[in-house]
């Protein structure tokens, strides 16, 4: 059977994905601080409205949106507030956050369920703002601007985005696998916001019982929600190439999902969208994948936003002597961090160390075109790299730099093994300035 997927570009990268594929959701045992950056979303970091010696509850807001684009920060644990100091998070921005000291006994505020159906499109998009929720894709877009349309506009199709294309990452399967009756209740909340016409779950083929799972439990309950079953090829889980593959409709430069008619969440925001529904629980922690050919037990783990790198670590037996790199995220996007006390936040989907490249090493251009050849957005890789090295910023924001994905297909194509992500990310904030 010929499987749905986009066109242009892409690549194939071994998806790594049986070394934690089979491990089961486990809950990290409470660490004995966390480290709770005002950074937890795409936009203005929310300001922080707690001081050193403040004592937390579970679920308390210590952290208010700064701007529209912005959400709120909440305590992952009753605690002490024992230090506000700058950090860094795995994106690189830095930010104020607070140390939370945890508390040997712990509250237990979201036992209660509450009833959503009766709940006004306002009335759920107030109460998804007020949990924090942020897409756990990556990007950590505020869920309830996204799920807000404008005037004039209307939502033909919702497209739930459980193609976890990137390599090593388990943690959207083991959702999907483990708690499907809450993320399916998750998608028919955000539906409820929205009122598509047309309810979509992209999954990739190397999930077949995902895909077999989500479709029966979506019978039985009588939900309007096609489960589709993807082509594998990365980067399927971007927004632009996932409405491409499932619903045949291409993002004009520039534009947003929105433009054609449709909006695109991720698995794990579903699943935060029925706690912060059901439960009225913010997103206080959330499922990541810690792996790597150089973690000694790869693990799904369930960890308090703040958990620092290290203590999810030390969980999975530690590191092995060959580790090279620690990276936060999938190796094609993620962040390549050098402190293990980074914390943990919103869009931390994965924790990956990894032993040293065997080809790290690299060369001038060759002119081979491979970039050009796999890149997703029909973009010319090598001349926007050419120009950005030479200073021409604004050369290569006219060949469409500001279109980048940053999804790293030229580089891992690349034979010269030449640094274009990172060109790509210096030309961008760089051409901004020059503006």
């Amino acid at each position: 059977m010929k499987l749905a997927t986009f066109r242009r570009g892409g690549v194939h990268p071994a998806d790594k994905k049986e070394l934690s594929k089979e491990k089961k959701l486990e809950r990290l045992p409470l660490p004995q601080e966390l480290i709770v950056s005002m950074s937890q979303h795409l936009g203005a970091p929310a300001q922080l409205v707690k001081k050193k010696g403040d004592e937390v509850r579970k679920g308390e807001v210590i952290g208010t949106a700064a701007g529209y684009i912005s959400a709120d920060v909440h305590s992952p644990v009753d605690g002490v507030i024992t230090e506000i100091r700058k950090v860094r998070v795995q994106s690189g921005a830095v930010a104020d956050a607070a140390v939370i000291k945890c508390s040997s006994g712990q509250s237990d505020p979201w036992s209660e369920k509450h009833e959503w159906k009766n709940l006004s499109s306002d009335e759920l998009l107030s109460l998804i703002k007020s949990m924090g929720i942020v897409g756990m894709g990556g990007a950590t877009f505020p869920t309830s601007v996204k799920l807000t349309v404008p005037m004039g506009k209307e939502v033909d199709a919702l497209v739930i985005n459980g193609v976890e294309c990137e390599p090593y990452l388990t943690s959207d399967y083991r959702l999907m696998i483990e708690r499907p009756d809450e993320v399916l209740e998750g998608v028919m909340i955000a539906a409820a916001v929205l009122k598509p016409k047309r309810i979509i779950i992209g999954i990739e083929a190397n999930k077949p019982d995902a895909v077999e799972l989500l479709s029966a439990k979506a019978a039985e309950k009588g939900y309007p929600i096609e489960v589709m079953t993807l082509k594998m090829k990365y980067p399927q889980g971007d927004e632009k190439q996932l409405l491409k593959a499932a619903i045949g409709r291409e993002i004009p430069s520039g534009k947003l999902p929105l433009d054609v008619g449709a909006v695109v969440c991720n698995i794990g925001t579903c699943h935060a969208i029925f706690e912060a529904a059901v439960y009225h629980k913010p997103l206080v922690e959330r499922v990541i994948t810690v792996s790597g050919e150089s973690i000694a037990e790869p693990k799904n783990l369930i960890a308090p936003i703040g958990t620092k790198f290290s203590d999810l670590i030390a969980y999975c037996g530690g590191e092995k002597d060959d580790v090279s790199s620690l990276v936060a995220g999938g190796p094609m996007m993620g962040f390549a961090v050098y402190d293990e006390d980074t914390p943990m936040v919103k869009g931390s989907g994965g924790l990956l160390a990894l032993p040293p490249m065997i080809d790290d090493f690299t060369a001038p251009c060759v002119l081979c075109g491979k970039c050009v050849q796999h890149c997703p957005m029909g973009l010319m890789p090598n001349r926007m790299f050419r120009n950005i090295k030479y200073g021409n910023y604004q050369a290569a924001m006219d060949l469409g730099l500001m279109d980048c994905k940053e999804c790293g297909c030229c580089a891992y194509t690349c034979p010269s093994h030449l640094p274009l992500v990172q060109g790509f990310k210096l030309g961008k904030k760089l051409g901004r300035k020059k503006k």
